[in-house]
């Protein structure tokens, strides 16, 4: 089988345990605001690869992997979900520790067996909530939340390990009001492994430039790591909150 690929990066150090080798997957259906990579956008575009020569690229630098894996990304790696299984599946026949880093917008109930068959190659996502508030969320990506916190339900009742990702956007997403909601959500999840509250950059602009497209956020000054450090103590409350919660009711 054939997926389409926008790029690949040898020596991934933010993207899973260890040192990766990164896949960047083509195609996304969402649209958010910070995207630093819109280039990956296109469904149905990229380097046609197959999982055989994917795999043979990691072999290669494979001694530098020892405590690290393959990382699948995007775009939107949930697009191409019978690829990266297949990938998936052989990885794991050589012994390799595999990452999904996903927003999982594409996640539907009615698609469960894909996902049921996808989760038993799987050792970590990487799941990026972008906004815990609903109408929030459709206007800073143009898509709903709603299957992307039905996939963490999901991970959960799998037991798969997550590692949330959430990045501050002042005047988006940097609110006590999100930060503590998202705390509380984050509470309930029994599998979650470590939370990465990162700062927004403006790295991005210039490739929005490039590609001819609009900027959305043109005006907002990055996130500073003070900010991030703030964040990620309100949505620990949230958290904290939660578990004290759930203890006490007996959950």
């Amino acid at each position: 089988m054939e997926g389409y690929i926008h790029s690949t990066e040898s020596f991934g150090t933010v993207d899973g345990p260890g040192t990766r080798f990164v896949i960047f997957t083509q195609g996304c259906p969402m649209r958010c605001q910070y995207c630093h990579n819109p280039d990956t956008w296109e469904i149905g575009k990229g380097e046609k690869r197959t999982v055989e020569s994917l795999l043979e690229e990691y072999d290669g630098l494979k001694e530098f992997y020892k405590d690290g894996g393959i990382t699948v990304t995007g775009g939107e790696p949930l697009v191409q979900i019978e690829f990266i299984t297949e990938l998936f599946e052989a990885a794991k026949k050589k012994g390799i520790h595999t990452c999904l880093d996903s927003s999982g917008i594409m996640f539907r109930e009615s698609n469960r067996e894909k996902y049921d068959r996808l989760m038993k190659s799987t050792d970590l996502v990487m799941l990026d909530i972008k906004h815990i508030d609903d109408e929030e969320h459709k206007k800073l990506t143009k898509q709903s939340n709603k299957n992307i916190l039905a996939f963490a339900e999901y991970l959960k009742e799998k037991n798969v390990p997550v590692w949330v990702r959430h990045v501050v956007v002042p005047e988006v997403t940097l609110k006590e009001e999100y930060l503590y909601r998202l705390g509380e959500f984050l509470g309930g999840l029994t599998n979650l492994k470590a939370l990465d509250v990162l700062p927004y950059h403006t790295m991005g602009v210039m490739k929005y430039e490039e590609l001819g497209i609009d900027y959305p956020l043109k005006g907002i000054e990055a996130a500073t790591k003070e900010q991030a450090i703030w964040a990620k103590d309100i949505i620990m409350n949230g958290l904290k909150d939660r578990l004290r919660r759930d203890k006490q009711a007996g959950v």
